[in-house]
């Protein structure tokens, strides 16, 4: 998947995870979790969907959060395994038992076919109209110090959007793409007023 597609999945089913353990979940954080595995595009040496999309390495990173913070932990946990085990199992392979197995898994589905755009568009709306009918949409363009951390899913979407690195993005999906990166943008922005004013 694209970064849209991780976003609002990850926004998704962290959301329905805090509903239905009951804990209030912190939209940036779960926006910057939902595209944390592919922090190692921009590590050289490492591959692509390789060791850092495993399961294993996440479920064993997740236990000292999951001690401190109990079930409070679990929505963070679910909107980044939900990048591994069904964005990117669809679009292609990934080492999803590494260091158990070095064997790759995946469905195979070509990122830019229309099944997986039709997807990611369809995920988009959705996020897009649960961010407005739970009012998460608002809480974004309030100031709170963990905006900030939207930084990472900005630049997720910026450079494959505008820059073409490291990954194309498909042309049907640069909408998408770039209306989140104005409302996480405009939500940085929004922090950083409230610092400068403050000084």
């Amino acid at each position: 998947m694209y970064a849209v597609g991780h976003l609002a999945l990850g926004y998704l089913s962290g959301k329905t995870a805090s509903k239905i353990l009951n804990v209030n979940a912190n939209i940036p954080l779960l926006f910057l979790v939902s595209v944390l595995p592919d922090v190692d595009l921009l590590i050289p040496g490492l591959e692509h969907r390789g060791p850092l999309h495993s399961v294993i390495i996440y479920c064993l990173l997740f236990l000292p959060a999951f001690i401190l913070f109990k079930k409070r932990a679990v929505p963070y946990f679910v909107a980044l395994i939900q990048h591994i085990l069904i964005g990117d199992y669809l679009t292609g392979d990934t080492q999803l038992l590494w260091p158990a197995t070095t064997n790759w898994y995946g469905l195979g589905m070509e990122i830019t076919s229309l099944t997986n755009i039709l997807i990611e568009w369809t995920l988009f709306l959705t996020s897009t109209a649960t961010l407005l009918k739970t009012k998460d949409a608002w809480l974004l363009f309030q100031q709170h110090p963990s905006n900030m951390i939207l930084a990472i899913p900005v630049l997720t979407v910026l450079l494959p959007t505008l820059l073409s690195f490291p990954i194309y993005v498909s042309p049907q999906l640069v909408i998408p793409h770039l209306i989140y990166m104005a409302l996480f943008t405009f939500s940085i922005l929004i922090d950083l007023e409230a610092i400068f004013t403050k000084t």
